[in-house]
């Protein structure tokens, strides 16, 4: 037992050791993606509901959760943007669900592969949260967006996703409108009316959360519940 330890701490310095190592290092970053998701279980749940495009759909996802870990945020947040902007359609809930309103799980707007605004704000805030980044960086935001040009009076309901590098800093927005991560301030277009996420609720500029956002919003609580359902878990 006396030289076990020796040749231990000799194998463990070992170039052989540490190449064993580097190959590693990528599965145990990926463990991080499944560390709030059962992404296989949510891909056997797309396959049998909806088809093998859905559960297709579904390994993309994954791998594109996967190849996003340890990249700088700005990396991050511009692939997960793009992601669901290339790869969903945009179309009203009466067309899709059948519904007036209904906010969507990642898996259920994969698998239909079309959402309005809420679901394309909630995949990609599902997707941040999945590759490590604090639901106290991230925000949905509820806003007024301004249509038909600069001088437009008109408006319309919409949802964004903000991301706060620090607390005191400007929100970074994720937008089906657009295809650019810009800062809030190079988005006049947009009035927040209140934001929320998996640790609070707040309304205009207050930094304190007013409410337990799954008490006020319905819509959000039932797709957290299909979420976990399907093996998503978006607690802080």
């Amino acid at each position: 037992m006396s030289n076990t330890f020796p040749a231990l701490r000799r194998f463990l310095s070992s170039s052989i050791a540490q190449g064993l190592l580097i190959l590693l290092l990528p599965f145990s970053m990926a463990t991080l993606v499944v560390a709030g998701a059962d992404l296989t279980r949510m891909e056997h749940i797309a396959a049998t509901r909806y088809g093998p495009e859905a559960a297709a759909s579904v390994r993309d996802w994954r791998a594109m959760l996967e190849a996003s870990i340890g990249s700088d945020d700005d990396v991050r947040l511009a692939r997960i943007n793009n992601f669901f902007n290339r790869r969903i359609r945009f179309d009203e809930d009466t067309r899709i669900w059948q519904q007036s309103d209904f906010w969507a799980t990642p898996l259920e707007t994969l698998s239909r592969a079309a959402g309005d605004c809420e679901d394309f704000a909630i995949a990609k805030y599902a997707s941040l949260m999945l590759i490590g980044i604090p639901a106290r960086q991230l925000r949905l935001i509820y806003v007024r967006a301004r249509i038909g040009g600069a001088d437009s009076k008109l408006s319309q309901a919409h949802m964004v996703v903000g991301y706060f590098p620090t607390p005191e800093a400007e929100p970074l927005i994720l937008d089906n409108l657009i295809g650019e991560v810009r800062p809030a301030s190079r988005r006049p277009d947009l009035t927040p009316v209140f934001s929320f996420g998996s640790d609070g609720l707040w309304v205009g500029g207050s930094r304190e959360s007013a409410a337990d956002p799954t008490a006020r919003l319905s819509r959000w609580r039932d797709a957290l519940q299909r979420m976990r359902a399907e093996g998503l878990d978006l607690a802080p």
